[in-house]
């Protein structure tokens, strides 16, 4: 579904990927991996097209993405859930999810997924006039998710959705993660700083060390090798 091949980027004169390529095949969960600066966030805006790489290419159901715009690849079927979540904090919940399906004609098809989207995450249904910003951590999380599902993307990108939560959220929300891979088929490209709960979701994992792809294999590989462990998952 999705190819990064020989990527290189920048900010400024910070490189902060070089020559990374990976492919997430549909209807799996993969993992990126890495301590804060090894250029997962950055992999991440780059598919999205929040950053131009330099080199290299990025291709989704076989189409070049690396020169479009932000809106044009969200209408193509990503999802990026940003780290700390980005909600606009004065709308209500209801008008964060019509957001999320801003690229959509279709009323009875984004009425549907409100109630879809609900049935995943029911705090929602009960919280659907307050403030974003009067919601806890974890329901917070919950509705970035739920608004990035809004457009019906067919690969989602989740950026650290366990930072801040307590262990029993966390627990939680990828619980809905899984749920969300399994029953609507949506393929998910994961950044996760604990490796432990991330390598336990995905089928595949890759380790980032200073923008580059220092090792990749199975999840079972990566949890069972014990010098993969010591040097790049910190357990």
């Amino acid at each position: 579904m999705l190819k990064i091949s020989g990527v290189s980027a920048a900010y400024g004169p910070v490189q902060a990927l070089s020559d990374v390529s990976l492919e997430v095949p549909a209807g799996v969960i993969v993992t990126l991996l890495g301590s804060n600066g090894a250029g997962k966030s950055t992999t991440l805006r780059v598919i999205s097209g929040l950053l131009r790489p330099t080199s290299g290419s990025v291709e989704f159901m076989g189409r070049r993405i690396d020169r479009r715009a932000p809106e044009s690849i969200v209408s193509m079927g990503i999802s990026h859930i940003p780290e700390g979540r980005q909600l606009f904090t004065d709308m209500t919940v209801m008008e964060n999810l019509m957001l999320g399906a801003y690229t959509r004609r279709d009323r009875g098809g984004v009425q549907r997924d409100v109630q879809r989207v609900m049935d995943y995450f029911q705090i929602l249904g009960t919280r659907r006039d307050a403030h974003a910003g009067l919601l806890s951590g974890g329901e917070q999380q919950q509705l970035a998710i739920a608004r990035g599902l809004m457009s019906r993307p067919r690969l989602l990108l989740l950026d650290e959705p366990s930072l801040g939560l307590a262990p029993l959220v966390i627990r939680g929300i990828f619980e809905h993660i899984q749920r969300i891979n399994k029953e609507d088929g949506v393929t998910v490209l994961l950044v996760e700083q604990d490796a432990m709960l991330a390598l336990s979701l995905a089928s595949y994992g890759y380790v980032l060390e200073t923008g580059r792809v220092v090792i990749s294999a199975a999840s079972g590989r990566l949890r069972e090798d014990e010098g993969v462990r010591r040097s790049y998952l910190g357990y």
